[in-house]
């Protein structure tokens, strides 16, 4: 494995209202936007910070209507060999729910799930000359932590060691809720998991936008049509964060060093 497979590299969102979603995240967050045209393809919205992408938009697919996928983000990891990743998944429980193909200039990529269900995208990117520039890890805009509610936490986090090479860099004992795991990449904590609550409904992986203090973000999520699903709370090291829902519906999470 390479230094960049198993790694974070992109988050997308898809959405009925891509207007109003650019609007809503862009209050909320902090970002600006782009769009990026690519040949035979609808266009597709960057969300940026300092200039930076850091995520993407796109409208909700119209052969996923009906099928009760909400609008949702959908996070991108990094695979060496995607054609590869995607046949390790399915070999090891997990499923392909969209078969690799290629994104003209941009990568080749697939839809994958864990053995519970949960869904993600890998990509191995299109070469190129430089890497693009990245946001510091930490930094307003970023997103700076991934969580995935699994149908088991300690299987989840050894079939996505073998997948992507995540090692385990701690746990936490939530009592009534289980095992927290915090995983990390190259040495870096990257996100955690834990198995889900009986109450909730599906396996699902979730994502933590930066900004730089929590109770100013949750009015303009309030404002701008969204709700607060959960928090504000604080959290270990200090931050605090909410989980909220957009005004489409759409799950997504805040992180702040400060309320």
């Amino acid at each position: 494995m390479s230094k960049t497979h198993g790694k974070f590299i992109w988050c997308e969102l898809m959405t009925p209202d891509t207007s109003a979603a650019a609007k809503f995240y862009s209050s909320v967050v902090g970002w600006t936007t782009s769009e990026m045209k690519v040949e035979g393809m609808p266009t597709y919205t960057i969300f940026e910070a300092n200039g930076i992408g850091v995520a993407g938009l796109m409208e909700f697919p119209a052969e996923l209507e009906g099928t009760g996928i909400p609008p949702n983000w959908t996070g991108y990891v990094g695979v060496d060999d995607v054609d590869q990743s995607a046949k390790d998944f399915a070999a090891n429980g997990g499923a392909v729910r969209r078969p690799p193909e290629d994104i003209p200039s941009v990568g080749r990529f697939a839809v994958v799930a864990d053995p519970h269900g949960a869904v993600l995208c890998i990509m191995t990117p299109a070469l190129m000359d430089k890497s693009p520039p990245e946001l510091a890890f930490d930094a307003p805009g970023n997103i700076g932590w991934r969580e995935l509610y699994a149908g088991n936490g300690e299987e989840a986090l050894a079939f996505y060691s073998k997948q992507f090479g995540w090692t385990k860099d701690s746990e936490m004992d939530m009592g009534p809720m289980g095992v927290y795991y915090i995983f990390a990449h190259n040495g870096r904590q990257t996100g955690g998991m834990m198995t889900k609550p009986d109450n909730m409904p599906m396996t699902f992986w979730c994502y933590y936008f930066i900004v730089p203090a929590l109770d100013a973000a949750i009015e303009r999520v309030t404002s701008g049509g969204g709700k607060v699903v959960n928090g504000p709370m604080e959290v270990p090291g200090g931050s605090w964060i909410i989980q909220a829902t957009d005004p489409q519906g759409a799950f997504f999470c805040l992180v702040a060093p400060k309320r």
